[in-house]
């Protein structure tokens, strides 16, 4: 028996095998949601989109991160109809009527109330999930949660400053993560931000330094209003790539939502578009690209004319999804 025969057979893990044997690193399940910008923004790929693994949507109140984490939870269930969402809920402010107005069903809703049960319970259900169990973990909110300590502190009247919230969540990250990567299972979780107390602050996600070393993806979300002649339409948010495994950190991805219409499927592609020279800007007026030929064409057009048809062209065309992947893919 040859030397490394002998270390796989000694091994007390009964997963230890050749690397390029190895379960762990075979080709992830991509949950592709219906907004190709969101796609790009996990993945760097209109057509790719979340992997198994811990991703934190972080931002101030009311800058959509339910409503994004409830848009990858329905790709997942579009993908896998006998899935289930295992729902973690500390804030109680996601109502069912959020999930069945995006025909999702099949959910297991817990509620938590601090770190630790939180900690507790879900290690328990990750242990009884088997590898091929179709399972999305939403998590809303982490940010919102007090640790054990803190709580007990509340009921005898204590003041004093908990020193502990921070720990707990860097071991709750520390027992999810090989969990999330060995059983392909995607965890979704919603934090806080708040602002660094300095001469130029910048915003920080709340729970201290172990969410950055465990997540696969950290986005940062920002918000602006979204006007025209009649007033506020909607707003336009504005995903900031802290951390990710497979897109440039630092890159900026645009979302706009409108209050008639929520989501723009082609969000942000214009603007995209506009960068890579298939739309040359001229005032009120454009010219697009033939994407046969690759030539301007000579008609000048409103931008509100550009159809759709030839975004759904301009998306699946494979030298803009290059362009994308030179942009910001690493």
């Amino acid at each position: 028996m040859s030397l490394r025969d002998r270390l796989i057979k000694n091994s007390t893990i009964k997963e230890t095998t050749l690397l390029s044997d190895s379960k762990i690193y075979a080709k992830k399940d991509v949950i592709t949601t219906r907004v190709p910008l969101i796609n790009a923004a996990l993945s760097a790929d209109f057509d790719g989109g979340l992997l198994p693994g811990l991703f934190l949507l972080a931002g101030p109140s009311k800058h959509f991160k339910s409503n994004f984490a409830i848009l990858m939870a329905k790709a997942f269930m579009d993908k896998n109809p006998d899935g289930v969402i295992l729902f973690y809920d500390s804030e109680f402010g996601t109502p069912e009527s959020y999930f069945k107005d995006m025909n999702i069903d099949n959910i297991v809703h817990t509620p938590i109330m601090d770190v630790e049960q939180l900690k507790h319970d879900i290690v328990n259900q990750l242990k009884s999930i088997e590898k091929n169990d179709k399972v999305f973990i939403l998590v809303d909110s982490l940010g919102n949660l007090a640790s054990k300590k803190e709580l007990d502190d509340a009921e005898e009247g204590k003041t004093v400053a908990d020193m502990t919230r921070a720990k707990s969540f860097k071991s709750l990250f520390r027992m999810v993560t090989p969990y999330l990567n060995t059983k392909d299972i995607p965890m979704v979780a919603i934090m806080h931000t708040y602002d660094t107390m300095e001469i130029y602050s910048k915003q920080v996600v709340s729970g201290g330094k172990g969410a950055y070393y465990s997540a696969n993806v950290i986005w940062i979300i920002g918000r602006q209003q979204d006007k025209d002649s009649t007033g506020l339409k909607g707003y336009r948010f504005i995903i900031n790539i802290e951390k990710s495994r497979f897109v440039k950190e630092g890159s900026k991805f645009p979302i706009t939502v409108s209050f008639d219409g929520g989501i723009d499927k082609y969000s942000g592609i214009y603007d995209l578009a506009v960068e890579a020279g298939y739309i040359v800007k001229s005032g009120g007026w454009c010219q697009i690209k033939d994407l046969k030929t690759g030539e301007l064409a000579e008609q000048k057009i409103r931008e509100s004319n550009i159809t759709e048809e030839w975004l759904d062209e301009l998306i699946k065309s494979e030298n803009f999804k290059k362009y994308i992947k030179d942009m910001y893919a690493l």
